[in-house]
């Protein structure tokens, strides 16, 4: 919550903070760093984490199997995401040949474009030091750069949700009545975000529309609302899709609709968490910019004589949006038992442009010094949390089962094997042997001792009692590097 009149300072010679803030040196050093970190963060790349393998799958399903409405999960299940990105991730490797560019660049892409984004709204609204401020909190912490190469749709939901919420920015700043160019361009926005993530779009955004409209109710100002249609048009295209999917795939309604969907509002998919879950988190994994955030909401309250009503009611239209729109998501989601961190994402871009919006006007030399010391800050945070998250990886072999997979792959070409995976919980290992499907273990022996198979891929703890019932079979030396962070799941190969 910024105010508008935090003035001063406006004329005093630049400081220390004011020159870093404005230096175009800085600025590139930022976006050289943001662009490492999103590189690099992953490494080393592997799906075993995080549920990457279910959307994986999902393209790799499209591209084998041609199903392109409704895909498969590991274990057999239908796929609990829509189609959107895994189009996209099809269409990629159709272009590239390359799994791992095919998979991570929808989510890097998207990264890089709310960089941009944020960085040219800022600066355009609010100065360039303001869009230093935002490019710099939306890719130094410990969510962005995480998300940005994950196998996972939350980056590419938020900027489909950034983007609508800065045609509705555009709306009140300038004044303009919602004309049909823009509900249709509202309705493309929605009906993307929806076959990216389902109708959880709606509570990033529907909240900030109802307080904006109630806070402006008797006012003579263009609002928020569009208008039914866009929303409404969107849903039903978006429902038409999940009805079609209960009458052909069987398993779709527990799967998708109530384990994915409606789970995320209650508790069959996480368990409970209380209300400041979210709050508790962000002071961490956003830091320092959550932090920041609280020193401005503080010098803006003090200024209206410690009155937060007064505070909110002295906000223009154009900045209580920004308000609602950032913290309307987070009050609806933190009321949802079921949380998981990277659910929130989306609120994390309009959260940096509200931590630019304090340069609307100039803000004292206090302030600027506050947004220098965190902009130098999450440097550290971000580069130490980075390097220690890829030295952990390597050194604790996170990529072990894609080495493995690669090696069985080479030696089945080399000798002309047929192998399958044996069933277990691990939905990469899929992926990695360049499987679309598990063969669960009393088929493998059948297969087996029929001699239709030439290799078996198996976990370690169950090679003992499957080898007994397999024919002149035996325990290959080939088998995947111990990890640390999942001691029990390894595995090996089995031939003749």
């Amino acid at each position: 919550m910024i105010d508008d009149s935090v003035a001063g300072g406006g004329s005093e010679s630049l400081n220390w903070s004011q020159s870093l803030l404005q230096s175009r040196a800085m600025l590139w050093l930022v976006s050289i760093l943001a662009l490492a970190l999103f590189s690099t963060a992953n490494l080393p790349w592997q799906l075993d984490e995080f549920s990457q393998e279910r959307q994986a799958l999902a393209s790799y399903g499209i591209v084998k199997e041609g199903r392109w409405l409704y895909q498969s999960a590991p274990r057999d299940r239908e796929a609990t995401k829509p189609p959107l990105v895994p189009w996209i991730s099809a269409g990629l490797f159709a272009i590239t040949r390359s799994w791992d560019f095919a998979w991570r660049f929808p989510s890097f892409a998207a990264a890089i474009a709310l960089s941009i984004l944020l960085l040219r709204e800022a600066t355009a609204a609010f100065g360039p030091a303001a869009g230093l401020l935002a490019l710099s909190a939306f890719s130094l912490n410990h969510l962005s750069p995480r998300l940005a190469s994950l196998v996972r749709t939350d980056m590419p939901l938020a900027l489909i949700v950034f983007l609508i919420g800065l045609q509705i920015l555009g709306k009140i700043r300038r004044q303009e009545p919602w004309r049909r160019r823009d509900r249709w361009l509202l309705f493309a926005a929605l009906t993307a975000a929806l076959f990216i993530k389902g109708p959880i779009v709606f509570a990033f955004l529907l909240p900030a529309v109802a307080l904006f409209q109630w806070r402006w109710r008797n006012r003579n100002v263009i609002g928020a609302w569009s208008g039914w249609w866009p929303w409404l048009a969107s849903l039903a295209l978006f429902m038409a899709w999940v009805v079609g999917g209960i009458i052909s795939q069987p398993g779709f309604f527990d799967q998708v609709v109530m384990h994915e969907f409606l789970g995320r509002f209650g508790t069959t998919e996480q368990r409970p968490h209380p209300p400041y879950y979210y709050v508790a988190h962000l002071l961490t994994k956003f830091a320092p910019w959550s932090e920041l955030l609280i020193i401005f909401t503080v010098a803006g309250v003090r200024s209206h004589h410690n009155s937060i009503r007064l505070a909110l009611r002295k906000l223009s239209p154009d900045l209580f949006w920004i308000t609602c729109w950032a913290l309307g998501g987070l009050l609806l989601m933190s009321l949802v038992p079921s949380k998981r961190l990277d659910r929130i994402f989306p609120l994390i871009p309009p959260l940096c442009l509200l931590v630019a919006a304090q340069f609307r006007t100039p803000p004292r030399r206090y302030l600027y010094n506050w947004s220098a010391a965190a902009v130098l800050l999450s440097i550290l945070v971000a580069g130490q949390y980075v390097g220690a998250r890829v030295s952990r990886g390597y050194h604790d072999h996170r990529d072990a089962l894609v080495t493995f997979g690669r090696e069985v792959r080479q030696r089945a070409q080399t000798n002309h094997w047929r192998y399958e995976i044996v069933e277990s919980h691990d939905g990469g290992m899929l992926l990695y042997l360049e499987k679309l499907h598990f063969i669960a273990p009393e088929r493998a022996v059948a297969e087996w001792n029929a001699g239709n198979l030439d290799a078996l891929v198996v976990r370690v703890l169950d090679a003992p009692r499957l080898i007994v019932d397999l024919s002149g079979a035996t325990l290959s030396e080939l088998r995947s590097v111990e990890r640390k962070d999942f001691p029990n799941r390894n595995y090996v190969l089995i031939t003749r």
